[in-house]
């Protein structure tokens, strides 16, 4: 069955028990997107909200809210996505299974985009103030489209198969935006669009840019998709949808500029939004962000718009992201499981990794490598894994990896990326301090993560473990004489200690940490069993299960400045340390504020929860 729209979608789950519907109006301020994180939190089922107040137009969210949900979705088409996918990174088992040959080819056949005449999104017309103007957070800069497919052409390579489709958050309001007229555009580094954008900017040409909303599910998952450069995402929108991706073109005369512009429009999305990305940047956001915390107001590009255009009896599909698991965590999931295959074939000698979304995804990276440059050697030594995680970081979105911690495969051919306690017991049993540690110490980081010096710039660390075990990992609490402002200590899991500190206010607070390491220095022996230590505002929250140490850990620390050693030492430029290493993840004054929920609207979501409300039994 290949849906032609969201509507198709949301029939075929309701069906099958998949989705409900609220009809009672909902405020798209915040209050739908608080039911939203709840039903999802509780893996509830899809929601179609049939009256938003101050739109023409229903919305849906949680479509893909679990992973079976997702499955479900593209139950008649992933099977062919999979075969090619392994097709690629196996060209041999086409020969060994003919049916993954068969199956990859019926894929191919709608891989290929297609030209159509109209469409059913020129529907008819509307502006942007009748879209839902769904705010997810209190503090969020006005409504955002959290589900946008980005589209944009390379000027010099005009055409669907040079296009990237990105999902790039859109500021409908607020700020300094003209009503109806302007809406932001935020993308991030290393972004598809950043490499058609500049290429406008140098021949000073206009950029037009269309914006599609809905569709076949599979337009929107494709948005997300990781592929390999050249490998344009509608082609594979086309292959998982099992419906060639269409489109129109809108051909028109820019006033501003004078230039004719070509503009593609999806044929099969519920909404379209086109216009020209302005030269000029505007503040964009604060928006509640997928590492737990707001982003911040930053300039932005902005786009000028043309036309905004809807099929009849369209649906607003979107989403809420915070700290995580949100319904981004399965899109990465589902990710995961289709291009595992070609992760070996991408980077010669990985074995596999893992972007940790619990960790908000780039800030924390394991990974399990090859280690065969030394097989003569005893005991093994980081070697090739080295060369590995080099590949790692420069290998797409994998290059934005703030912390990447790698094994080598030889030392337990079992160890998996995605049991994360077991993986960093498997590193902390032998990762040696004095060798294991490689700093880029400036360098570009993700867009989103406010730990480092600026937007865009921070640093990174590789810890590469490799060989016989070192320690073994101790479970109750040392016997340590710790600083007086040194508070809660607990055991996060074997090997890893959790401990307060006072509040960090400034630069000059980082004493702390440097007194922490001075007063163990005279009993580190006592720490044999404890190689890393983390140190929080509140131990008792960020040791209180795995989740809370990944966030906190990850999130809310930069390598160069936040990693300290006892009795530490640089020599010809390699820092390590004879002790426990120690990551300072206390709040910093520069770092972005949490995501935290108006008690309005949680009292608001609890009324609709009780008894006789439309979300009793649900929530």
């Amino acid at each position: 069955m290949a849906y032609r729209s969201i509507r198709d979608c949301v029939k075929d789950l309701e069906k099958h028990s998949r989705l409900i519907r609220i009809q009672q109006e909902v405020d798209p301020d915040q209050e739908m997107a608080e039911i939203h994180r709840r039903v999802f939190a509780a893996g509830g089922p899809a929601l179609l909200f049939e009256r938003v107040r101050g739109s023409d137009f229903p919305a849906v969210s949680n479509l893909f809210g679990t992973i079976d949900r997702a499955r479900f979705i593209f139950r008649h088409t992933i099977r062919r996505v999979e075969a090619l996918i392994g097709l690629k990174a196996d060209p041999m088992s086409g020969l060994k299974r003919p049916t993954n040959l068969y199956h990859a080819l019926r894929a191919g056949l709608t891989a290929l985009p297609r030209r159509s005449l109209g469409g059913a999104v020129r529907y008819r017309r509307t502006t942007i103030d009748r879209l839902p103007f769904v705010k997810s957070w209190p503090r969020d800069g006005g409504p955002f489209i959290t589900l946008p497919q980005v589209y944009s052409e390379d000027i010099a390579r005009p055409g669907t198969m040079h296009s990237n489709l990105g999902m790039y958050r859109v500021q409908l309001a607020g700020n300094d935006y003209r009503t109806n007229e302007e809406i932001g555009l935020h993308y991030q580094i290393h972004r598809g669009i950043g490499v058609h954008h500049s290429k406008a900017l140098e021949k000073g040409r206009p950029f037009p840019v269309s914006i599609f909303v809905g569709g076949p599910p599979a337009h929107t998952f494709s948005a997300v998709m990781p592929l390999p450069e050249g490998l344009p995402e509608v082609a594979f929108a086309g292959a998982l949808a099992g419906r060639a991706f269409r489109f129109s073109l809108d051909r028109w005369k820019d006033s501003k500029s004078g230039h004719r512009i070509r503009q593609v429009i999806s044929s099969d999305a519920d909404f379209c939004i086109t216009g020209i990305v302005e030269s000029g940047l505007k503040p964009e956001g604060p928006f509640g962000d997928h590492l737990g915390y707001y982003s911040l107001q930053h300039d932005f590009p902005v786009l000028r718009v043309n036309a905004v255009y809807h099929r009849k009896n369209a649906i607003w599909p979107f989403t809420v992201v915070g700290r995580p698991p949100q319904e981004d965590t399965i899109f990465g999931e589902l990710i995961h499981e289709l291009t595992g295959p070609m992760v070996p074939v991408s980077v010669p000698g990985l074995r596999s990794m893992h972007a940790v979304d619990q960790a908000g995804v780039h800030p924390l990276m394991l990974a399990i490598g090859e280690e065969r440059y030394l097989p003569y050697e005893k005991d093994r030594i980081p070697a090739e894994i080295l060369t590995v995680a080099n590949a790692i970081l420069g290998f797409g979105q994998a290059s934005l990896a703030k912390y990447l911690w790698i094994a080598a495969y030889q030392d337990n051919p079992e160890l998996s990326t995605h049991r994360i306690q077991e993986f960093f017991g498997h590193m902390l049993r032998r990762v040696d301090w004095r060798r294991d540690l490689h700093f880029q110490t400036s360098t570009t980081m993700d867009t989103l993560d406010y730990s480092g010096v600026s937007i865009n710039r921070g640093s990174r660390v590789v810890i590469a473990a490799a060989g016989m075990p070192r320690r073994d990992l101790a479970t109750d609490l040392p016997d340590i004489r710790w600083p007086e402002n040194i508070k809660d200590p607990s055991v996060i899991f074997p090997g890893l200690l959790s401990l307060r500190a006072p509040e960090f206010k400034n630069e000059a607070d980082r004493v702390h940490i440097e007194n922490l390491c001075a007063v163990l220095s005279e009993q580190k022996d006592l720490l044999e069993g404890f190689p890393l230590i983390v140190v929080s505002d509140d131990s008792e929250f960020t040791s209180r299960n795995l989740d809370n140490f990944l966030w906190i850990t990850f999130t809310r620390s930069n390598p160069s400045h936040d990693i300290y050693g006892v009795d530490s030492f640089i020599e010809f430029k390699h820092w390590g340390c004879h002790g426990p290493l120690i990551i300072d993840a206390r709040r910093k004054p520069h770092h972005a504020p949490p995501l935290e929920v108006d008690p309005h609207i949680m009292r608001s979501v609890d009324e609709m929860a009780a008894s006789g409300g439309p979300l009793h039994g649900i929530l």
